[in-house]
């Protein structure tokens, strides 16, 4: 369960972003809404494809990082 209690001194309204910040990060929200459709699962090429294209992804954000 996902709760945010109040700080000392903290507004209404600041406590509001501060929950709907943490309610975003879990990806509550998200799954709900990809749950709402019924989605085949995926084949074996495409678990691949998409391994190969994360390792890519993961390879070029390093090397960004590491030349920036």
């Amino acid at each position: 369960m996902i709760y945010a209690t109040k700080k000392s001194g903290e507004s209404n309204e600041r406590l509001m972003n501060r929950f709907k910040q943490v309610v975003q990060r879990s990806r509550i929200i998200l799954k709900n809404k990809r749950g709402r459709y019924f989605e085949k699962p995926k084949t074996k090429n495409q678990v691949r494809t998409a391994a190969v294209v994360r390792a890519q992804h993961r390879t070029e954000k390093a090397r960004k990082q590491f030349y920036s």
